[in-house]
């Protein structure tokens, strides 16, 4: 599904990301941690093309993007859900959504039931600015509109960051049916390390822009994680 290959990132002259791998597998769950600053995010940008590799390759679905652009990319299946949500405030919650369908295929023209299903608020409130909606129906707005691209891959930054309890946990169990599903990998960046751990199959901990520890989230102690962030 998705491969990064020794990406190196720059901004500027300054060495972000140093020859980081990662990969994605059809259906699985990845989480990147780490503390603020070590390049999370930036890997997440250089995934979805963002930001330009200096070095290294990225793969997707058995094809070569590290030169494509951003939309290219979203054609080809990558669903970005960018940290701090990026909802467009002076569209409605429908026009949101169906800005998620441009970068389909299939030219659909209408927002799937689907996404209602998992986020039936979303249908309660279709005439209202994103702009009036409160932080936790702004991400699920941004995550619904991310999934209206039917994607392959869905590319999450921070998806609890700011958001009311229980909001977080709707958006877990949208995780979770997604997950059941199969047919959508998830890679995200997430600093909530108990919500992680719950839906999450493996993990990559990222420090000074290289991956310094990974595995499987079952079978792992979540207080060996926490060693990690905290040296």
């Amino acid at each position: 599904m998705l491969k990064v290959d020794h990406l190196n990132i720059y901004y500027g002259e300054s060495h972000i990301l140093n020859d980081v791998d990662l990969e994605v597998a059809p259906g699985q769950i990845v989480c990147l941690l780490g503390r603020n600053g070590v390049g999370k995010t930036t890997l997440l940008k250089g995934v979805v093309g963002i930001l330009p590799a200096r070095k290294g390759k990225i793969y997707f679905d058995n094809q070569e993007v590290t030169a494509l652009p951003p939309y290219q990319r979203a054609k080809l299946g990558i669903g970005l859900v960018p940290q701090g949500r990026e909802i467009f405030p002076f569209l409605t919650v429908h026009e949101n959504l169906l800005v998620g369908l441009e970068a389909r295929k299939d030219n659909l023209l209408s927002v799937p039931n689907d996404i209602y299903e998992l986020f039936p608020v979303l249908k309660s409130m279709l005439g209202r600015k994103g702009g009036d909606l409160s932080g936790g129906q702004q991400q699920q707005l941004a995550i619904g509109r991310a999934l209206a691209m039917n994607p392959k891959l869905l590319v999450l930054d921070e998806p609890t960051e700011g958001i009311q309890p229980s909001i977080i946990l709707e958006i877990e169990n949208v995780i979770q049916r997604i997950k059941e599903r199969g047919t959508i990998a998830i890679l995200m960046v997430e600093q909530y390390l108990e919500f992680a751990w719950r839906v999450a199959d493996y993990y990559y901990i990222m420090a000074k822009g290289s991956v310094v520890a990974k595995g499987p989230t079952q079978g792992t102690s979540i207080d060996t994680v926490k060693e990690h962030l905290t040296v």
